[in-house]
């Protein structure tokens, strides 16, 4: 079974994500983490985000590897645990440029088909639902407004010790969903068979509950 959760960013993809596959005993496959792989790479080999064919050989010419931990998974890239890099505010920064390029997205939706293709998954992302696995048994889209999602964000900056102004996060959060939404490739957008969850005025665990239910009682999901 495929659980694909789709949704903007600071909607609480990720932390719903882990947990959902820890209740289902399912893996989590976190596909932002890809693309931010591809971007620390092409920050660190000193490559223009705006060189398309660079930035789609980087994507092709590395083995990406997703690997199993305490906290639910992490990524190497020629066999090198890359997890602390790709979280770099200057990662975070690019991540969203470098993820639009038609070439980088048809590595890393290949890379990502692979892995789906065996066992069973939670996964979360932009496009899994609509591009990647539109075949998931259950497709949830979250979302919520961009002042909750920039104050969830807001919170989780300063809770690491790197603080910025909640004007300056709430603007990125916009940003990002423009960005997201217009790109040529994969623009985000909830799958016509997709579950809509608005999560701004739910807790974690409710969410997590919702979607849990939802998949033990979906056609061919995990209570079937």
């Amino acid at each position: 079974m495929i659980v694909a959760i789709d949704g903007p960013a600071g909607a609480g993809k990720s932390t719903v994500a882990r947990q959902v596959a820890q209740r289902l005993g399912m893996g989590y496959l976190d596909t932002g983490a890809m693309y931010r792989a591809v971007t620390f790479l092409a920050i660190r080999d000193g490559i223009d985000p705006a060189d398309g064919e660079r930035l789609a050989a980087a994507a092709r010419d590395h083995t990406f590897e997703m690997v199993p931990n305490p906290g639910g998974m992490a990524i190497a890239v020629d066999g090198i645990d890359i997890i602390s890099e790709i979280r770099r505010a200057d990662v975070t920064a690019r991540v969203s440029a470098v993820a639009a390029d038609p070439g980088v997205r048809a590595a890393v939706t290949a890379v990502q088909r692979a892995v789906l293709g065996q066992g069973s998954w939670v996964c979360d992302g932009r496009d899994i639902g609509t591009t990647v696995w539109p075949q998931a048994e259950l497709k949830v889209f979250l979302t919520a407004s961009v002042a909750e999602r920039a104050r969830r964000r807001y919170e989780e900056l300063a809770a690491r010790g790197t603080p910025a102004s909640f004007e300056d996060v709430e603007a990125a959060i916009a940003a990002r969903d423009h960005h997201d939404t217009t790109r040529t490739a994969s623009p985000l957008r909830a799958a016509h068979d997709a579950i809509r969850l608005d999560t701004s005025d739910l807790s974690v665990e409710e969410v997590v509950q919702r979607i849990v239910a939802w998949a033990e009682t979906a056609p061919h999901g995990v209570g079937r």
